[in-house]
């Protein structure tokens, strides 16, 4: 029997502009078994928060998933109407996101936020939902829980309202936990705090984690997997000791040495040339290979596929 949680298979994801359709996610595949912490990571505009988005079914209006399958513990979810998904959305599967601020609504106390939450997946009466809620505040560490339900987002510093986010999205004890840059607004203290509480909970819930991230370090700290992403695509997806051990793709090797060193002497960081490509003016080719110190006329001119050089290592490079 598998244990797969989550199966991406073949993810489209594209918008409507007034220039016409543009295709920001193009094929992408992986999955995630049950209990493991999976990250994708990549430069902004990679298209990591977009096949976040997707999962969720929380794509902007002019978004839309024109191809692929999403299977979550056995369903289809793009299969499903609004209310079906609904029912699955914050309670089975959650989603931390990168800016709580503009996640919390500043209008209505925490507690509201979350005993709303709450009686809408349990139908918990409102002292049920007011004690849950207050269960998972102290479950994630913030001391007064019975005061911070009274507060507003506005009155909590950076490090609780992640906290309060965190929160709300382990209060219906999901199976996948989706967590969008969760420590960037962060400074390095409160980071780690964060990261440690994350590893807690998975591992007292036997949830799943999907992490979205640019930061290589979150990436070593706590993921099972990596998927590396660029330009709306998969390029390279190893567990987490070969990709640092033996990273194969151009990309992944720069990504890998524009991080600072410990014991450097060098002053000056690594960087990778160029930007990641428009999504309405891609790169013919090998979408990396105007950045790339490998590339020649065959990246140029062909689309290199994503293939398996182990079972569990697969990379998108004609050149390695």
């Amino acid at each position: 029997m598998s244990n797969k949680l989550l199966e991406v298979k073949d993810l489209n994801v594209r918008f409507k502009t007034d220039e016409g359709y543009i295709t920001t996610v193009n094929g992408v595949s992986f999955d995630i078994n049950q209990g493991e912490t999976l990250a994708i990571v990549g430069e902004s505009g990679s298209g990591k928060s977009v096949t976040s988005l997707s999962i969720m079914g929380i794509l902007p209006k002019n978004g839309d998933v024109y191809n692929g399958e999403i299977i979550f513990d056995g369903t289809n979810l793009l299969s499903l109407n609004e209310n079906e998904y609904r029912k699955i959305r914050g309670k089975d599967i959650s989603m931390i996101f990168q800016e709580p601020m503009t996640a919390l609504n500043p209008v209505f106390t925490i507690g509201f936020q979350m005993r709303e939450s709450l009686k809408l997946h349990f139908n918990f009466s409102k002292d049920q939902a007011h004690k849950k809620a207050i269960e998972m505040l102290e479950l994630v560490g913030l001391p007064d829980a019975y005061i911070i339900m009274k507060k507003f987002s506005h009155q909590l510093s950076g490090g609780m309202r992640q906290r309060v986010m965190i929160a709300m999205a382990l209060s219906c004890d999901p199976k996948l936990i989706i967590a969008d840059e969760p420590t960037t607004a962060l400074d390095v203290t409160i980071q780690a705090q964060i990261l440690k509480l994350i590893k807690k909970i998975r591992k007292e819930l036997d949830s799943s984690v999907l992490i979205i991230t640019h930061d290589l370090g979150v990436v070593a700290e706590i993921a099972d997997r990596v998927v590396v992403m660029y330009a709306g695509e998969v390029v390279e997806e190893a567990n987490v000791f070969d990709l640092f051990k033996n990273p194969k793709h151009p990309y992944t090797k720069g990504l890998l040495n524009s991080m600072p060193k410990v014991h450097s002497t060098d002053d000056k960081l690594y960087s990778i040339e160029g930007v990641v490509p428009n999504p309405s003016n891609m790169p013919k080719g090998c979408k990396f290979h105007p950045r790339c110190p490998l590339s020649d006329d065959e990246c140029i001119n062909n689309h290199p596929k994503l293939e398996y050089i182990s079972k569990s290592h697969s990379k998108r490079c004609f050149k390695v």
